[in-house]
C-alpha cells in the first residue's frame, strides 16, 4: 500500500473537542473574514450536497422478526466489500469522499448505525456493543445470506470499536481485513469522564442545515467542507416543537454503554486473525498494548497528519490490499 495516499467516547478526541469549545462559532458567517466581497454566498458555500455524487445507490434493510430498518449507502460493482461503520454522532455518509475513490476498485457499503442517520430501530438508545455487533451481523446476513463475499471491516471511532468486536468474534468467515480509524483504547477510556460536558457544551440548535454545516466546519469536527455538506444533513432532525434542527443521535443518553465500547479494545484488535490497519491522526493516540503490538509487527499503522479525528472525510483512507 502506498501510505502517501492514505489518508463516539462519542466522537472527536478530547483535545479537538476542547479546541472546539474554546473556538465558539461567530454570530456572522463572515464576521472574522477581511472586509472584501465574498466569492460566493453563504447559502452556496454551506449548501448540502446529495449522496448520489459519491455513492451509486441507497437501500433500506429490514431485519426479520423486528421493526429495525437500517439504511445503507452502496457503491461499486465488483471486488471485496469494504463495509464502513461510522463514529458516534456521524452517519454512513461520513465515508462519502472515501467511497468515491474506493469504489473504483471495490464495493463499498456504508451503514447508518442505530440511532443515527436514516436508520430506525425499536430502541435507538441501545448502543451497547453487543447490540451494535448484532446489527452488523443482521445486515450482512440480509445482504449476502450464508455466502458473503470477502469483507474488509472499516470503522471510525465508535464504529471502529464495533468493527473490532465483530472481527474478534471470529464468526464472519469471509472477513479479509480490518481497518480502524483513529480510536485507541487508552485515549478513549481516559476521555470518557469529559464526554457529558463536551456534549452539553456543543451547539444544540440550528436555524438551518446550512448553519449546522458551517458550525461543523468552523468548529473543526469536520475539516473538509464537501464532506460536511454531504454528511451533516443526515446527522440532524427537525424538531417541530422548537422549530429548528437538532442532533439526530442522542448520545448524551447512552452513557451507560460508553465504557463497553472501548474496554479491552486493544487486546481484541491485536487478537483478530486478519490483516489489520490502524489509521491515526497522531502518534499520541497509541497506548502501551498497541505500541508493543506495532513493534512486533502485528498490524500496519499509518499516521495521517493534518486531518483531525475524522480521517476518512479527506479521501485519505484506503483499506489494505487495495492499490490506491
Amino acid at each position: 500500500m502506498d501510505s502517501s495516499n492514505l489518508g463516539s467516547v462519542p466522537e472527536e478526541t478530547l483535545e479537538e473537542q476542547q479546541h472546539q469549545q474554546e473556538s465558539k462559532p461567530v454570530v456572522s458567517a463572515f464576521a472574522s473574514l477581511p472586509d472584501r466581497p465574498p466569492t460566493q454566498g453563504f447559502s452556496q458555500k454551506y449548501s448540502p450536497l446529495d449522496w448520489s455524487g459519491y455513492f451509486d445507490r441507497e437501500e433500506d434493510i429490514c431485519i426479520s422478526d423486528s421493526n429495525d430498518v437500517f439504511h445503507l449507502y452502496m457503491a461499486g460493482t465488483e471486488g471485496p466489500v469494504i463495509f464502513c461503520l461510522h463514529g458516534g454522532g456521524y452517519s454512513g455518509l461520513s465515508f462519502a469522499l472515501s467511497a468515491s475513490k474506493i469504489k473504483e476498485k471495490a464495493r463499498v457499503v456504508a451503514m447508518d448505525l442505530r440511532g443515527h442517520g436514516k436508520s430506525s430501530t425499536e430502541n435507538d438508545l441501545d448502543l451497547s456493543i453487543e447490540t451494535m455487533c448484532n446489527d452488523v451481523f443482521a445486515v450482512l446476513k440480509a445482504l449476502y445470506g450464508d455466502s458473503p463475499p470477502a469483507i474488509v471491516l472499516v470503522g471510525h471511532s465508535m464504529g471502529g470499536s464495533v468493527a473490532v468486536h465483530v472481527a474478534a468474534k471470529k464468526t464472519l468467515r469471509s472477513l479479509a481485513g480490518l481497518v480502524v480509524v483513529d480510536v485507541v483504547e487508552g485515549t478513549a477510556m481516559a476521555s470518557l469522564m469529559h464526554m457529558q460536558k463536551i456534549l452539553s457544551n456543543r451547539m444544540q440548535y440550528f436555524s438551518s442545515i446550512e448553519k449546522a454545516i458551517e458550525w461543523s466546519v468552523r468548529g473543526g469536527s469536520l475539516r473538509n467542507i464537501d464532506s460536511a455538506r454531504v454528511s451533516i444533513p443526515t446527522t440532524l432532525k427537525y424538531d417541530d416543537s422548537k422549530k429548528c434542527y437538532v442532533h439526530r443521535a442522542r448520545l448524551e443518553e447512552t452513557e451507560q454503554y460508553w465504557r463497553g465500547w472501548y474496554e479491552g479494545l486493544s487486546e481484541k484488535f491485536l487478537s483478530c486473525p486478519v490483516p489489520k490497519l490502524l489509521l491515526l491522526a497522531g502518534t499520541d493516540r497509541l497506548d502501551r498494548a498497541l505500541t508493543i503490538g506495532q513493534m512486533q509487527g502485528k498490524f500496519q499503522m499509518v499516521v495521517v497528519r493534518h486531518t483531525g479525528h475524522a480521517i476518512q472525510v479527506h479521501q485519505k483512507m484506503c483499506p489494505m490490499n487495495l492499490q490506491c
